[in-house]
């Protein structure tokens, strides 16, 4: 039987059932085993990207609107702006920043031409794939250097869950909250 909300007082017209609105059925008890592998995957996982970076050329934010362009192709400051979650004067000054250094490029809008649609230049490719080739290389040493060949193969085996439960998670708030950079 559905739990219902509180309505008026006993005996009342909306005392009935039919009249009342069904609350919401309760979450499910977390289960802990499952909370503490995922604080641990988090812990896990962010320090293996802040290490992973370390080696970047390119700053944070810039990077991060290179790769959404990257991954999700021409779009507008406004779109760059609410992907990332951040006004558009603040992605603004960023797309400028990268327009002058070559990364980016306007063009006009095919429906609207008060705005422009951004798109990656060669050289933002470039830069980007810079920084991924200089991630992966210092990934792959650390492995090389810290796993053996059966823990690698044990890790490799291992990928494929970590893709579903990025994918469970996958959606425009957690890119925001990721920071947007999953390149």
């Amino acid at each position: 039987m559905p739990r219902y909300s509180r309505g008026p007082a006993a005996g009342s017209p909306a005392d009935r059932p039919a009249d009342r609105t069904p609350d919401p059925a309760p979450d499910p008890a977390p289960d802990p085993a499952a909370e503490q592998l995922a604080a641990t995957l988090r812990s896990t996982v962010g320090a293996l990207v802040r290490a992973t970076r370390a080696v970047d050329r390119l700053a944070p934010i810039p990077a991060t609107v290179l790769g959404l362009l990257d991954r999700q192709g021409p779009m507008t400051t406004a779109d760059l702006a609410t992907r990332r979650g951040v006004r558009h004067q603040t992605m603004a000054a960023t797309v400028k920043e990268l327009a002058e250094a070559g990364y980016v490029s306007g063009g006009p809008h095919p429906a609207d031409a008060r705005k422009k649609v951004l798109t990656l230049t060669a050289a933002g490719t470039r830069a980007l794939e810079a920084d991924r080739h200089q991630r992966v290389g210092a990934l792959a040493q650390a492995l090389a250097g810290s796993l053996d060949r059966e823990e690698r193969r044990t890790l490799a085996r291992a990928l494929p869950l970590l893709d579903r439960v990025a994918a469970a998670l996958d959606t425009p708030e957690a890119d925001r909250d990721a920071g947007g950079r999953t390149d």
